[in-house]
């Protein structure tokens, strides 16, 4: 377990830390592709995949925990944004797929 930012004294251990929660982020991100493969399964139509007002949802709601926690919440906007694309043009093919 690598140590807190608090706990770091030399830039091998905040590299250690980056690289731990780059892996964690990465298995979450797994996580949430599959609720939008499942979100592909449970639509009976292609054309609810996108939902502008969900997006918009989730963005804020994103930015709003980050502000919370004082990390820059226009960078998370951001970040939600290609997040929140990805997983619509992610869960459009596996909506495709599973009808084909």
């Amino acid at each position: 377990m690598p140590n807190s930012p608090d706990q770091c004294r030399t830039m091998v251990d905040v590299r250690e830390g980056v690289d731990a929660t780059d892996r964690e982020l990465v298995a979450l991100l797994d996580r949430r592709f599959g609720y939008m493969r499942a979100a592909a399964r449970i639509k009976t139509s292609r054309d609810t995949v996108r939902d502008e007002d969900r997006k918009a949802a989730v963005i804020k709601a994103a930015q709003d925990d980050a502000a919370a926690r004082g990390i820059p919440a226009d960078v998370i906007g951001d970040i939600w944004e290609r997040l929140v694309e990805g997983s619509i043009a992610y869960e459009l093919v596996e909506w495709d797929r599973l009808r084909d």
